[in-house]
C-alpha cells in the first residue's frame, strides 16, 4: 500500500488491500482522455499496484504505462484487470467482450467500477464460472440507507466541487487531506467515487445510490467526529452538469461542507460530453454552491480555487494560477504542482 492509501485506508469489510492485485489497467476504445479518469487515478496514486495498461486497437488514450497483453501481465505478476473507463452512462459495450475474455482466459479476474454490472455482459459470467475466475463489481451502493435528516454533526467538512465532472474533484480532494496530514491535522478523505475507493480502499459510490438516499449516504459518509476532525470529501459532478447536478446537489446537502473549494480547468471551453453547453464560471460556481449549500449549512464558505493546469508550461500556469486568484480574490493553486500556492490554499481549508 502506498503512502497515500495508507494515511487514508479505514479497514473497511472490503478495501482495497483485499482486491487481486497487482492490475492492468484496460482503457477499452477510449479516445477522450476525461473518460479513462479511473485509470490516470490508479496510475497516480496508486501507481505500485498498476504493472501496465491494456486497450483496443482504436483508443487513443495512454496513461504512459507499458503496453501489455492480458497473457504478457499474467506472466509478470498481474492478478486482476482494472476497467480503467468510466464512461457516460457507466456502460460496457460490446466491443469490449472480447478483450475482457481474453482477460479471464489469462488468468486475471476483472474489476470495474461502472455501472453496468459484469454479471450482465453477454457470456462474461460463464466464461468466469468455467475459468474459476472473479468479476468484482465495486459500484454497489450500501443497503438500508437512510433519509438525510440535514441536522448538524461535530467535525468539520471540506467539499470538492468542479465547474464540470472528469477535472480534478478527486486529484484535489486526496492532495488537501494528504497535506493537512502533513500539517499534522486530523484529517480523513472521504470517497464517493469508484476510483476514490479502489484508492483509499472505502467509501460509498454515491451516483449508484437511489436519488431520494444519495444525501443520507453523504451524511454516513462523514459521521459525527472530533471538534478538530476533518474529512475531506471528494466531489461528484457539477451543479452546472445537465446529467450529474443531482447526485452534486445531494452531496452537497448531505456533507454539510463547511468548507468548499472550486475545482476547473482552464483549458475546457464546454461540458465534457455536452458540446452544447459552455462551462460556467468559477464565480458562478461559487455562488450557486453558497445559495445551496446553506439549506444544511448556513456558515458554508469557499476557502479557494484548484486548477489542473496540465499540459501548461510552469510560467503559463503560473500566471492562470495568478490571474485566477485575483479574478475571484481567493486563493488559486494547482495542487499536484504544488508550492506557496497550495500552502496558502491549505491555509484556507484550516
Amino acid at each position: 500500500m502506498n503512502e497515500v492509501s495508507a494515511k487514508f485506508a479505514q479497514a473497511p469489510a472490503e478495501s482495497l488491500t483485499m482486491l487481486p492485485s497487482p492490475y492492468l489497467l484496460f482503457l477499452g476504445d477510449t479516445v477522450d482522455a476525461g473518460f479513462a479518469k479511473t485509470a490516470f487515478g490508479l496510475r497516480d496514486w496508486a501507481g505500485e499496484r498498476c504493472v501496465g495498461e491494456f486497450a483496443l486497437p482504436q483508443a487513443s488514450v495512454t496513461t504512459g504505462l507499458k503496453r501489455l497483453t492480458p497473457q504478457q501481465a499474467a506472466s509478470i505478476g498481474a492478478r486482476s484487470l482494472v476497467i480503467g473507463v468510466a464512461n457516460a452512462g457507466g456502460f460496457i459495450p460490446p466491443s469490449w467482450i472480447t478483450a475482457l475474455t481474453r482477460a479471464l482466459e489469462a488468468g486475471l479476474d476483472i474489476i470495474s467500477g461502472m455501472h453496468m454490472r459484469l454479471t450482465e455482459v453477454p457470456g462474461l459470467a460463464a466464461a468466469a464460472s468455467r475459468l474459476g475466475r472473479r468479476l468484482i463489481d465495486l459500484r454497489v451502493a450500501p443497503t438500508d440507507l437512510p433519509t438525510a435528516s440535514g441536522l448538524k454533526r461535530s467535525g468539520k467538512r471540506i467539499l470538492t466541487v468542479g465547474t464540470d465532472c472528469a477535472l480534478g474533484k478527486k486529484y484535489t480532494a486526496l492532495a488537501i487531506a494528504r497535506g493537512l496530514i502533513d500539517r499534522g491535522i486530523d484529517a480523513t478523505f472521504r470517497a464517493t467515487g469508484q476510483t476514490g475507493i479502489m484508492i483509499a480502499g472505502t467509501g460509498v459510490p454515491l451516483d449508484a445510490v437511489v436519488i431520494d438516499f444519495a444525501a443520507g449516504a453523504a451524511e454516513l459518509l462523514s459521521p459525527d467526529a472530533a471538534p478538530d476532525h476533518i474529512d475531506v470529501i471528494e466531489g461528484q459532478g457539477s451543479l452546472f452538469h445537465p446529467s450529474y447536478a443531482g447526485v452534486t446537489l445531494a452531496l452537497l446537502h448531505g456533507s454539510q461542507p463547511d468548507i468548499f473549494v472550486v475545482c476547473h480547468n482552464p483549458n475546457r471551453r464546454h461540458i465534457l460530453g455536452h458540446e452544447e453547453f459552455s462551462l460556467p464560471t468559477i464565480q458562478a460556481v461559487i455562488d450557486q454552491t453558497v445559495t445551496l449549500g446553506r439549506l444544511t449549512n448556513p456558515a458554508i464558505r469557499c476557502a479557494g480555487v484548484s486548477l489542473n493546469t496540465a499540459g501548461m508550461s510552469a510560467q503559463a500556469a503560473a500566471a492562470t494560477i495568478r490571474d485566477t486568484g485575483n479574478a475571484v480574490d481567493l486563493p488559486a493553486a494547482d495542487p499536484m504542482r504544488g508550492g506557496d500556492t497550495f500552502e496558502r490554499l491549505l491555509d484556507a481549508c484550516m
